[in-house]
């Protein structure tokens, strides 16, 4: 087989409000909008479609791994340890629920934060080198 699977396109959240929920998102996250109802939303950032759905309580994107460790199924990249720094004070400001900034013995440095589902995503300070030059970024 000679196709491949060239991208991600939609990542699907759980959510119990979704008026609630794409208003935080639009307004903290800076996500754009793009179609909603009583049953979801569809959101534009991160260069990705974020769907909205709305769920049953107690449900996340979050999962345990073999150490019962609370796990993200999703790490948002951005450019550098200056804007990585600078969206963390952002996000306190925000008054978003953020975790301290970690060193987890790999490049670059993490920090994770919630949604108000308690849908924990993270944030890493190294944005990917083939991102960069796709986009001209530097």
């Amino acid at each position: 087989m000679s196709e491949k699977l060239l991208r991600v396109g939609t990542t699907y959240i759980p959510v119990t409000n979704v008026e609630n929920s794409s208003e935080w998102y639009v307004n903290k996250l800076g996500a754009e909008l793009s179609y909603k109802d009583e049953d979801k939303a569809i959101l534009n950032f991160a260069n990705q479609s974020i769907f909205l759905v709305k769920s049953k309580e107690n449900q996340s994107s979050n999962f345990y791994d073999c150490y019962g460790i609370k796990r993200f199924s999703i790490t948002f990249e951005v450019n550098g340890l200056t804007a990585f720094k600078a969206i963390h004070r952002d996000f306190i400001v925000k008054e978003i629920r953020v975790g301290g900034i970690e060193n987890r013995g790999h490049s670059g440095r993490n920090f994770v934060f919630f949604d108000l589902d308690g849908n924990k995503f993270d944030v890493w300070s190294e944005l990917s080198p083939i991102f960069k030059e796709k986009y001209l970024i530097t």
